[in-house]
């Protein structure tokens, strides 16, 4: 199929709807590019998902009967060295722990192939709330293992976020002067997660975390999708949250002119962020319509890595 580029109208509509029929997206073939567009950088994307081969290759395949065809399927190092070649000069490495027992290996795999790639790699862990030693097992990445925050999924991990069990692993990042970054949005539902997210997940949670953990930096990706309002009007109450961009204005998991309307006029508080390489689409769709959305030099400074940096400790 011949490429097509990646303009406005190039949308993916009904993907959530899809999803939450238990249909699966097909692939969008957009026109890609070789490098990062100019003018924009330094990169650091915020988003990018870092897992051991054989959980890559198990998370593909949910996808492929849950979600979308995915168009990037490269290993931890294939991901980074694609990244880098076009540009790209820094990663938040993320990953998420589904099962009890994951979580320590994850991380492990995090701290070495951050201690492999120098500055290239900013990289989280992650623990599964209400697992046996979840407390120490957070500590244990934010300390001796050097990791520079944690990663938690509503969806996947199936609790609010205003959940209890979260209260130890929120109290280790506050402890330890670290972000967490979570999928607390409700977008996109799918059956296969086993929970209602539209249920689960809203942002009144989100600011309930907010308000009993004021010292909390938090991360919410996405945009917050779909509620895209509710998670701009939290930037204006809380100092301590931030938003990434992740899938959030490619016209594929909904076709809202809100998203940009976000970016827009919150970029001081935003992340860039791609999903890379989980993602059905070119892997700069994103950036490029970001790059297009005719920011001042300041706030493109800042939504395109100073944020990240800031929020990292980079």
């Amino acid at each position: 199929m011949a490429a097509r580029p990646a303009d406005e109208d190039d949308l993916v509509p009904g993907c959530c709807v899809a999803m939450a029929r238990g249909e699966v997206t097909p692939m969008v073939r957009d026109e890609e590019h070789a490098a990062v567009p100019a003018g924009v950088g330094p990169v650091l994307d915020a988003h990018v998902h870092l897992f051991p081969e054989r959980l890559f290759q198990a998370i593909w395949r949910w996808f492929d009967k849950h979600a979308w065809e995915i168009r990037y399927r490269l290993h931890a190092e294939q991901v980074l060295e694609f990244l880098c070649a076009r540009g790209v000069q820094q990663v938040a490495g993320l990953c998420y722990a589904h099962t009890p027992g994951l979580a320590r290996t994850l991380n492990t795999f995090m701290r070495d192939l951050a201690r492999a790639h120098g500055e290239l790699v900013l990289p989280l862990g992650t623990v599964l709330p209400g697992e046996p030693d979840a407390g120490a097992i957070a500590r244990e990445a934010l300390g001796p293992l050097g990791l520079r925050g944690l990663k938690l999924h509503c969806h996947v991990q199936k609790l609010a976020a205003d959940d209890p069990r979260l209260d130890e692993i929120y109290a280790a990042c506050v402890d330890a002067g670290k972000p967490v970054v979570i999928h607390a949005g409700r977008a996109p539902a799918s059956p296969a997660y086993g929970v209602d997210t539209y249920a689960l997940c809203e942002a009144t949670a989100v600011e309930r975390v907010l308000q009993r953990f004021p010292e909390l930096t938090v991360v919410v990706p996405h945009l917050g999708a779909d509620e895209y309002e509710a998670y701009a009007a939290l930037l204006d109450r809380h100092e301590n949250l931030w938003l990434d961009t992740t899938m959030a204005v490619a016209g594929f998991i909904g076709e809202s002119a809100t998203p940009m309307s976000v970016v827009k006029t919150r970029a001081a508080r935003l992340l860039y962020g791609s999903d890379f390489p989980n993602v059905p689409y070119a892997w700069d769709r994103e950036l490029r319509r970001l790059a297009g959305a005719q920011l001042g030099a300041t706030e493109s400074a800042a939504l395109f890595g100073g944020n990240a940096r800031k929020v990292f400790g980079a």
